[in-house]
């Protein structure tokens, strides 16, 4: 909508400084002349929005211009509120400066839209750890997001779980990454990925490193996910699944693109495995509702357990039952 792209120019302008009409047509993925209608409507309107001419040239609010958060939809107000994580904030020290900040916002927005976040507070809690585990501690976080912050090396005693366990890293922390109640540490050089909560001792040094320009931690990240999983899930496995039965994760995803119904309903697919141990335990979970067809030792070894469970149960009365 056009008032929401208004919006969105002064925004840029405020943020970034002086732009071009076509950086701003790029930003907002339409045409260069739709960019200059906009701009003529913002001076109609009285903003005070000038612009200069030649190479280095481009679009500028007036120094000292700053414009409320009237242009917030419902929607993003919403969004707004729903993004704040208290938790992660608080590991991070910034507890009390997304509190106040929040407080900020909520006191420029119209009545209207400050009803929409605080409905939006009071409906929806994030909690990032899942059921099984608890939120790793990781003491050392605030100094590491200091480093993150201040562009400073750190020099760390670190655990892996290789051998040797315990040992000496410098790092070049370039950004935080929080997943599943557990944070990482993306660090040169290399980069990279360090559990914080690994982190055995810490010295901060007033020695500053130069972030890489073209770094770009979302993508880091999502490429280390997939390499991850790649490295996870190097065996494979035949399978067939009982009607309505569900895999999760890379096995999941195999048998939704790959697996075929046989005559009895069944469906049968080629899922990766991370090891035969882990898709022992993992199988296993799913009882008579998996069967697994190759390979022969992880079949084998199913096999084994069920005869043992079957024999250990048959007798159904409890040791030192009556």
């Amino acid at each position: 909508m056009k008032s929401s792209r208004l919006v969105s120019i002064l925004l840029l302008l405020q943020t970034r400084g002086r732009m071009t009409a076509a950086q701003l047509a790029e930003e907002l993925e339409v045409s260069v002349r739709t960019v200059y209608r906009d701009v003529e409507a913002l001076g109609a309107a009285g903003v005070p929005l000038y612009g200069d001419a030649g190479h280095a040239g481009g679009y500028r609010l007036l120094d000292g211009y700053r414009t409320r958060l009237t242009g917030l939809t419902a929607d993003e107000a919403e969004a707004l509120f729903l993004a704040g994580a208290p938790g992660p904030a608080a590991q991070l020290g910034l507890g009390s400066v997304l509190a106040a900040a929040q407080l900020k916002v909520r006191a420029a927005l119209p009545p209207e839209l400050r009803a929409h976040a605080d409905r939006i507070s009071g409906r929806f809690h994030l909690d990032a750890p899942g059921w099984y585990a608890d939120a790793d501690d990781a003491p050392f976080l605030p100094a590491v997001a200091d480093a993150v912050w201040s562009s400073r090396v750190l020099h760390v005693r670190y655990r892996r779980w290789r051998e040797p366990t315990d040992v000496e890293r410098r790092l070049e922390p370039y950004g935080l990454v929080l997943k599943a109640g557990r944070w990482y540490v993306v660090a040169g050089p290399g980069p990279r990925t360090y559990r914080v909560d690994q982190i055995l001792e810490l010295t901060a040094h007033d020695e500053e490193f130069s972030r890489p320009e073209d770094f770009d931690l979302a993508a880091y990240w999502a490429a280390y996910q997939r390499g991850f999983h790649d490295r996870l899930h190097h065996g494979e496995a035949v399978v067939r699944l009982a009607s309505g039965t569900r895999l999760t994760g890379p096995a999941g995803e195999a048998v939704r693109r790959d697996g075929r119904t046989d005559d009895d309903g069944w469906t049968r697919a080629t899922v990766p495995i991370e090891s035969v141990d882990h898709a022992h335990g993992e199988f296993l979970r799913l009882g008579a509702a998996i069967e697994v067809l190759a390979p022969d030792e992880l079949r084998s070894r199913i096999a084994r357990t069920v005869a043992e469970l079957a024999r250990r149960y048959g007798n159904s009365r409890a040791p030192g039952g009556d």
